[in-house]
């Protein structure tokens, strides 16, 4: 593995102190929502967006103390764990940015609480403006937000050379596999995205499957950040989604049955943290031959250091960085790599 001359644009430690003061990584928080044929949801960002330009992300966001309660300190020890707010705010941005609702009748039924369209949209804009409080209006509804539903799957920290960090929470939420209105949510829908301000975020909201946006991503047909493909790539060994045929209720149930047996596991690196506590903080260690950047995924970052959290000891990510945003994004087993790189330099 050469050594590395390009810091590149995301995502990289610098590997020396930074010369200015690091910024205090915001909390914010994302879902990866499975549909009900286990495809999964991405949004893709406008051209002019400050974050992720042009990329295609999990629907999330930022938390805020108005909509989602008390947000931990800064300097507490609760900051990078998941909590009831950062399980709020994922549900509200999933909401704001998707139109998706995730929320369950409060009749005990176990139903997702279906709301009329156009007080839908309304409620979006408005709680996106911050002229309504979304738990407040769920409870209008007749609804409780499904807090409890949510998976926790990773933590991400910006590494200390950016600008703008941030201590991301993800979770796995599955729809029902029986859900009647699954229809409306299939891979075929564009489901309205917000606007606010006099600019929209999103231009589309699709559901596919995972390998579908993995090889798109493969093919620099669409922009994927090293923590979604890294992720997406993780769960495309286990929801499989069949473009060909229909699958049925029990073939679904067995690949999300999976999906539950593999995040009780640490990965087999051997550190004993489980998928649900790990925490990434991707650190550049050098260029592979062909000129990507090699981003390893075991340290916590330095909020964390003394924690006995870590991220991923066996996998890596290869990504090129450039204008246009990271290209040719690739997870690889970290010792395998090194052995490729040590036979190619021996060539």
């Amino acid at each position: 593995m050469a050594p590395r001359t390009d810091l590149g644009k995301q995502y990289m430690s610098s590997g020396t102190e930074p010369k200015k003061e690091v910024a205090t990584p915001r909390p914010s928080a994302s879902i990866l929502l499975i549909s009900p044929s286990n495809e999964i949801l991405l949004l893709h960002r406008v051209q002019t967006s400050s974050s992720f330009p042009s990329a295609h992300v999990f629907p999330g966001g930022n938390l805020s103390p108005s909509q989602d309660g008390k947000i931990p300190a800064a300097n507490s020890s609760e900051r990078h764990v998941d909590g009831p707010a950062y399980r709020l705010g994922a549900i509200r941005e999933g909401f704001e940015e998707s139109g998706i609702l995730l929320a369950k009748k409060n009749d005990g039924s176990d139903s997702l609480l279906e709301v009329e369209e156009t007080e839908r949209e309304r409620a979006r804009k408005e709680i996106h403006a911050g002229k309504l409080k979304f738990l407040d209006w769920v409870e209008a509804q007749g609804g409780v937000v499904d807090t409890e539903s949510l998976i926790p799957f990773t933590r991400w920290i910006t590494p200390t050379n950016l600008p703008k960090r941030f201590t991301t929470q993800m979770y796995i939420y599955f729809l029902p596999l029986t859900q009647r209105t699954a229809k409306n949510i299939s891979s075929k829908s564009v489901i309205p995205v917000p606007t606010s301000d006099g600019g929209v975020e999103h231009t589309a909201a699709i559901f596919a499957s995972c390998s579908t946006w993995l090889q798109q991503a493969s093919k620099n047909e669409i922009i994927l950040y090293p923590p979604q493909f890294y992720l997406m790539y993780l769960l495309s060994h286990f929801l499989t989604a069949s473009s060909s045929s229909p699958q049925s209720i029990e073939e679904l149930q067995k690949q999300r049955d999976k999906v539950m047996e593999f995040l009780k596991g640490d990965g087999g690196d051997g550190k004993g943290v489980k998928w649900g506590e790990k925490v990434m903080s991707p650190n550049g260690i050098g260029l592979t031959k062909d000129g990507r950047s090699v981003l390893i995924l075991n340290k916590p970052g330095p909020e964390l250091q003394g924690s006995g959290r870590s991220g991923d000891e066996k996998r890596v990510v290869l990504v090129r960085f450039g204008k246009g945003g990271p290209r040719d994004v690739e997870v690889r087993e970290r010792k395998v790599l090194l052995e490729e790189e040590m036979r190619t330099a021996k060539l």
